[in-house]
């Protein structure tokens, strides 16, 4: 009697071990499916402990516009010059005319010029591949300086906007977001997948600043939103909400990387499913 007890609890205690692995193999699954879905969150996570391309944005303390636009002083146009021979020209030509390799850059203005450099998408190594958001390798002096070099080639395109975000609404800011640019981002803004192995990077780093560049250049895929699709407010307004996204109020608990169902489901396995497993199995021990 003694011997048949102790090899049930033998038992138990190796199926309990099963359950346990089981439960942690899955888990594993499960994580790993997270990265797969959403491969550029952990690196925009740290791009922004990082502190990528870190800029001083207008908040509204003393001005009474949404967006106050503004080139780079002409004073850095020789030591932008110098940069672009340096990193840029290879590809757009000696006067950021294009090649085969990469488009015109003339006219395209100071805020296009900036947003690229400034989010580390360029200097591209391949210019074959996406440009994909990392350290920038200028300095934030040096971005300006390639800004006001490549916006005094030829007129036109926008100058660099400040947000005022002082003046901004949240609440229209999301519906204008939801309506334009969830599809592609999120409603929580972390990016997602798109067709012909192209995605929509998160916005978990991104600035003020570069938010608005983005809406008024369109980089990319991205359309581009002029003043007859967006108004300065309504900028605004979009560039505050996605702000808001970086630092939610989580008021019903953990957020749980704001990508949806497939953290909710690792959770809901782990601890839920789980704890199902382990008391049924204790249950079913103790009836013995």
């Amino acid at each position: 009697m003694v011997n048949e007890q102790m090899k049930q609890k033998v038992k138990r205690r190796s199926q309990l071990r099963w359950v346990v692995g089981s439960i942690a193999s899955g888990a594993a699954v499960l994580a790993l499916a997270t990265v797969a879905l959403y491969p550029h969150q952990g690196h925009s996570q740290a791009l922004t402990s990082a502190k990528v391309a870190a800029k001083p944005v207008s908040h509204g303390a003393s001005s009474s516009k949404p967006i106050v636009y503004k080139n780079p002083p002409k004073s850095l146009i020789p030591q932008g010059r110098q940069l672009f021979a340096e990193d840029c020209q290879t590809c757009h030509g000696p006067q950021a005319e294009g090649s085969v390799r990469a488009p015109n850059l003339q006219g395209l203005g100071a805020a296009t010029i900036d947003f690229w450099v400034s989010t580390g998408r360029m200097p591209l190594a391949d210019p074959t591949e996406q440009a994909t958001v990392k350290p920038p390798r200028l300095s934030h002096q040096q971005q300006l300086a390639v800004s006001a070099y490549v916006a005094s080639l030829a007129p036109g395109g926008p100058a660099i906007p400040s947000p005022n975000l002082g003046l901004a609404n949240l609440s229209k800011g999301e519906s204008l977001f939801s309506e334009n640019c969830a599809a592609c981002h999120t409603i929580t803004g972390v990016g997602d997948q798109l067709a012909n192995n192209i995605y929509a990077p998160t916005l978990s780093a991104a600035t003020p600043t570069q938010v608005a560049e983005a809406i008024r250049t369109g980089p990319g895929n991205m359309p581009r939103f002029g003043p007859g699709t967006f108004s300065n407010q309504e900028v605004d307004d979009i560039v505050r909400y996605v702000s808001y996204l970086q630092h939610p109020n989580d008021r019903g608990g953990l957020a749980l990387g704001g990508v949806g169902p497939v953290a909710e489901g690792f959770v809901a396995i782990l601890i839920g499913l789980g704890s199902l497993m382990v008391a049924g199995y204790w249950i079913g021990g103790r009836a013995q």
